[in-house]
Formats: structure tokens, C-alpha cells, sequence
């Protein structure tokens, strides 16, 4: 029989330990069971701070986007904080896949609201005008969470797939560059960039081109 734990059991110390069978197992494998197991304790201890699976995966995602949201320094150049943000977020829902997968599932919860709060924030201090900064912000939040729970959905389809990046890569490559380049002019042109590319680098750029034409946005408030 398993030794109970005699140190006390905190809200942080519980969501930690659901964040590493997230990471472990995803989804599927977050079980009170196996909290218990893993914490040394009881059921009852552990409902005593949180009330279901669902309100625990949403704890433990605040806790990871709090974390992201935090690093953007309050005194940094508004579109350099909004890049360290937008790759925080990035990199976070890559390392926890089932991050990305919260936040669409459950739109209303805190973690959600703290990222448009960061980002829109940030944009006005960039100077975006007022009728334009929820479009804006909008925009920038959906293509953050969007390119990063893709490239985290990737990760995982090659990793039960037990593929490798590059030699995925350089199939899909081999395809596109097979293609007609009469029909398929782009996409032919592109094959040699695909097989190249780096994701993260490529995502910024994207964050890049969207913060262009968020500063191109004409001043509206007039």
C-alpha cells in the first residue's frame, strides 16, 4: 500500500502535478486516480481544491499562460513584447499540446481573457486606434493560437506516427515539386522552402506581417 503523503496539499502543488501527467499522457491519462497516485493522497484532499477534471485542466492552463503572459515585459517596446508574447504562447502550447486544446474548447475560462488582455493592451500601446483594436486584437490572438495548436496537432501526428520532421518534410517537398508548374506555379516555387523551413521562424514572420498592417491601420477615431 502506498504511503500518504504528511506534508500539506496545496491548489499549486495539485495543478503541478496535473500539468506533468498532461505532459506524460495528454488528456486521457489526467485521472483523480492517477493524481492520487501520483500527489500520495486522497480523493478528498484533492476535491478539496479543485471540483472536476475539467476545472482542473483549466487551472493548470492559467498557469501556464500566466506564466507567458508575465514574461512580456510591462516596459518593453510594445511590438517587441507583443513578438515575446506571441512566441511565449507558441512555444508553450508546443511543449503542452494540451494547452491549445483548452483554450479552444473552453473559450470563457481566465486563460483565454488574460491573453486577449496582454495582447490588446499591447497593441494599444502601439498606438492601434480605438474602433480598430478589438478587430486587431481579434486577428492576432486567433492566428497566434491557430498556427500554434497546428504545429502542435503536427508534433503529435509525427510523433504516434513515430516519423521524423525532416524526412516528412522533404516527402511532402518531393510532392509538391512533382506537381505541374503550370497549374501549380506557387505551390511548385514553394516545394524547396517547405522541406527548408523553421517553424517558429516562420510563425513570427507571420506575426511580423500582422503587426505591419496593424500599423498601416489608419486612424479611424476622428
Amino acid at each position: 500500500m502506498a504511503k500518504r503523503r504528511t506534508d500539506g496539499l496545496s491548489k499549486e502543488l495539485i495543478v503541478q502535478a496535473a500539468a506533468a501527467i498532461l505532459d506524460d499522457g495528454g488528456e486521457a491519462a489526467l485521472t483523480f486516480r492517477a493524481l492520487t497516485a501520483r500527489l500520495s493522497t486522497g480523493y478528498g484532499a484533492i476535491y478539496h481544491h479543485v471540483a472536476n477534471k475539467s476545472d482542473l485542466l483549466a487551472a493548470a492552463t492559467d498557469a501556464v499562460i500566466t506564466r507567458v503572459t508575465s514574461n512580456a515585459v510591462v516596459d518593453a517596446e510594445p511590438r517587441e513584447a507583443l513578438r515575446t508574447v506571441s512566441l511565449g504562447l507558441f512555444d508553450a502550447i508546443d511543449a503542452h499540446p494540451w494547452v491549445g486544446a483548452q483554450l479552444s474548447r473552453e473559450p470563457w475560462r481566465p486563460a483565454l481573457v488574460e491573453i486577449y488582455e496582454r495582447i490588446g493592451g499591447l497593441l494599444e500601446a502601439l498606438g492601434v486606434p480605438e474602433r480598430a483594436l478589438f478587430d486587431a486584437a481579434g486577428a492576432l490572438v486567433n492566428y497566434v493560437l491557430g498556427v500554434a495548436g497546428q504545429n502542435a496537432a503536427n508534433a503529435r501526428l509525427l510523433a504516434v506516427d513515430q516519423g521524423d520532421r525532416s524526412a516528412f518534410l522533404a516527402g511532402v517537398s518531393a510532392q509538391w515539386a512533382s506537381l505541374d508548374p503550370a497549374r501549380y506555379p506557387f505551390v511548385h516555387k514553394a516545394a524547396t522552402h517547405l522541406r527548408e523551413h523553421d517553424d517558429r521562424e516562420q510563425f513570427l514572420a507571420g506575426v511580423d506581417i500582422f503587426l505591419a498592417g496593424i500599423a498601416a491601420l489608419p486612424d479611424r477615431t476622428g
